[in-house]
């Protein structure tokens, strides 16, 4: 018996075996994270009611081994069976939340700092990105902030430039 390169159980589109069980077991380990996660992290996470359903039982029986076992691979099943993208974002960043908000105050930082350094320039640079901002304010808070700075008294212009910064900043994110 001969066989032809393309057989009728074969396409260019199909998946190596491999893959699909990498994939089962992904969606199985998210399955595992969804069950251990409270239940006011659930509410955060974009899940419809059969999925959540299924987390909520499978929390209920999970001392019970092999009910459990088989709860968490119908669960990956149902997962497998959805796109998980928006779920995996939303988890990451529940999970990374620190990290977030550490590189948005950096950022922050850098925008006083730039403003401060810059004078004109930096107020510039900030009302490109930010249209709205208020470049009075902005002038007056770095001709204040050198001021203090030449008199040795303590960075209030610069404290309130921050404030000023992250407001500015935090309304356009919303």
């Amino acid at each position: 018996m001969q066989y032809d390169d393309q057989d009728e159980f074969s396409s260019a589109d199909d998946f190596s075996k491999t893959q699909l069980k990498r994939e089962a077991a992904a969606m199985h380990d998210l399955g595992v994270k969804l069950v251990n996660m409270g239940s006011n992290t659930l509410k955060q996470l974009p899940l419809d009611e059969e999925l959540l359903t299924n987390i909520k039982l499978a929390q209920k029986i999970a001392n019970k081994r092999e009910g459990y076992r088989r709860q968490l691979q119908y669960l990956g099943k149902l997962l497998r069976q959805r796109d998980t993208d928006d779920l995996l974002l939303a988890i990451d960043k529940i999970e990374n939340r620190a990290l977030y908000e550490a590189a948005h105050f950096h950022a922050l930082e850098q925008w006083r700092d730039r403003i401060l350094q810059q004078g004109d320039d930096g107020v510039q640079a900030f009302l490109d990105q930010y249209p709205h901002a208020d470049r009075q304010q902005l002038r007056q808070w770095v001709r204040q902030a050198k001021k203090e700075q030449e008199q040795n008294k303590p960075p209030a212009a610069a404290r309130a430039l921050f404030k000023y910064i992250r407001g500015v900043t935090e309304t356009t994110a919303s």
